[in-house]
């Protein structure tokens, strides 16, 4: 399944994407997309309508984030060995771990913010990991099975913040609109291996990456049995898995994006995102 929240922002409606593309209201069935309805059972119950029987969404509504009320919004990074050479930066021996203000989170075709004072506002186009059932002390063999599905998640970074206003990374990574999420949330079963999706994200039309999460140096199984090390992880968490080379900041002369520019996003089978850059306002 495909699943979807659309409509304003602060008001969004549950919705899945039928076989021929069209949205289809869930909204008499759940009131909401959320950790409470990501369990296997309530999967299962999705599953087993008849998306003919839901109404079907006129006009083209705004798309929200494809998780609503996460709990924790984590990030790993330096996690494709391609990337960490980009960045000239050693491959790490454990996961790092950081976290993104929930606040960040944004539609998958929200404008994005350039905050006050940025000059080196990036892009990353990440696999998205949503949680669907608890996991604490989960082995590698045991952890997708608590995964409730796939979405693609752009962790918008602002590298002068990230990487020299002391302390952790979270400073250049929580920005308002820093985490488009969606447009759809896939099933699981719907991504047999999640360590072979192509992906790739172009800003105003320039490819700049073009990668695929094989190069993973953690896989998506390792990634959360370590978190569940030290956290536990409950339905509706997301983890952003990190991103392959081609980052503005790996580029030589290094980019950032300005006021106006447009980042297309997609991973193989989960959608694709369009975001336009915008000055901040307030």
């Amino acid at each position: 399944m495909k699943l979807l929240r659309f409509g304003e922002l602060g008001a969004e409606k549950p919705g899945l994407l039928d076989a021929d593309g069209q949205i289809r209201d869930l909204s008499s069935r759940i009131n909401d997309i959320t950790g409470a309805t990501l369990s296997p059972a309530a999967l299962e119950n999705m599953r087993i309508l008849d998306p003919n029987d839901l109404p079907v969404v006129a006009g083209q509504p705004r798309i929200g984030a494809c998780v609503g009320a996460v709990g924790k919004l984590i990030a790993i990074g330096l996690n494709y060995a391609d990337h960490a050479a980009e960045a000239n930066m050693a491959l790490p021996e454990e996961p790092i771990v950081f976290f993104k203000a929930t606040s960040s989170i944004c539609g998958p075709n929200d404008a994005v913010e350039i905050p006050r004072g940025s000059t080196k506002t990036d892009w990353e186009v990440e696999l998205g990991v949503v949680i669907g059932t608890r996991a604490k002390y989960v082995s590698e063999a045991d952890a997708l099975s608590h995964v409730a599905g796939y979405c693609i998640l752009n962790d918008v970074s602002e590298r002068d913040f990230q990487l020299h206003r002391s302390g952790q990374w979270v400073k250049g990574k929580s920005h308002d609109t820093f985490a488009p999420m969606g447009p759809w949330l896939v099933t699981a079963d719907e991504v047999p291996d999640p360590q072979n999706l192509a992906m790739s994200l172009s800003v105003n039309g320039q490819s700049m990456q073009d990668g695929s999460t094989r190069t993973m140096h953690f896989s998506v199984a390792t990634v959360i049995s370590h978190l569940s090390q030290f956290m536990t992880l409950y339905p509706g968490d997301v983890i952003a898995t990190g991103t392959p080379p081609g980052v503005g900041m790996g580029q030589k002369p290094q980019v950032y994006l300005r006021d106006g520019d447009e980042m297309v996003l997609s991973i193989e089978g989960l959608g694709e995102q369009r975001q336009t850059c915008i000055a901040a306002r307030d």
